[in-house]
């Protein structure tokens, strides 16, 4: 056993994200605050990016379509365009927000690179994708780059067989157990989760703590000593 492909999540494991969604929402929150309590609002929201995955996929203009659908539902076809705009407007500042590295992102993927191949697998709009990537200086630290419509497992089975030796040695590390580790595990490969205090509702899942290959780290600077822990239990007798 060896370990020579690891892959990373991008959004909220190497870089920040969710709390634009967050800091938008509240934005939404207020521009509605005549139509909708905030509790509820919340949860008209939740269940129209529930209903649109399919449709808009994940990322940043599927939930500012879900944001403008709620605004019409829940005033009943009443809320003026103002607020039509503001919410497109509170889009488009989403999709050109600066990108802001999480501790330890740069120092981590710089000491794993040359020892592993190094991917990057994320999900969420591509131009938005590729633009964060671009502004986060980490792109030539990666072999190949992979932006999915969804993360299962038959999509890692699939990218660490075209750009590693395959799942069973591989290591996917990310912050949501419903994307970026249960379906890792799914495929046979190891799965570490370093947990964001921000999650949106739709990426909670339960953790397999019982998995062999599962860990969890609180930092993503405690990767690569996580690393060769798990590369000294292949060789111990």
């Amino acid at each position: 056993m060896q370990l020579t492909t690891i892959g990373f999540d991008a959004d909220d494991t190497l870089w920040h994200n969710e709390r634009f969604f967050t800091l938008t929402q509240d934005r939404f929150t207020e521009l509605m605050r005549d139509h909708a309590p905030a509790e509820h609002l919340a949860e008209r929201l939740l269940a129209a990016e529930r209903r649109n995955i399919g449709h808009y996929g994940f990322g940043v203009k599927g939930f500012t379509l879900s944001m403008i659908e709620t605004a019409i539902e829940v005033s009943e076809g009443r809320v003026p365009g103002s607020v039509i705009a503001e919410i497109m407007a509170a889009g488009r500042e989403m999709l050109s927000h600066p990108i802001e590295l999480l501790p330890g992102a740069r120092d981590t993927i710089d000491a794993l690179a040359g020892r592993y191949r190094l991917l990057l697998i994320t999900k969420g709009d591509l131009l938005d994708q590729e633009r964060k990537l671009a502004q986060s200086g980490l792109g030539d630290f990666f072999d190949a780059v992979e932006i999915v419509s969804d993360k299962t497992a038959a999509i890692y089975t699939g990218a660490f067989t075209r750009h590693g030796s395959g799942a069973a040695q591989g290591m996917m590390v990310g912050n949501s157990l419903k994307s970026d580790v249960n379906p890792m595990l799914d495929a046979g490969g190891w799965a570490v989760h370093v947990p964001h205090d921000l999650t949106w509702p739709l990426e909670h899942a339960e953790a397999r703590d019982t998995d062999p290959r599962f860990h969890r780290i609180e930092a993503l600077s405690l990767l690569p000593g996580l690393i060769r822990q798990i590369e000294m239990s292949f060789i111990e007798p």
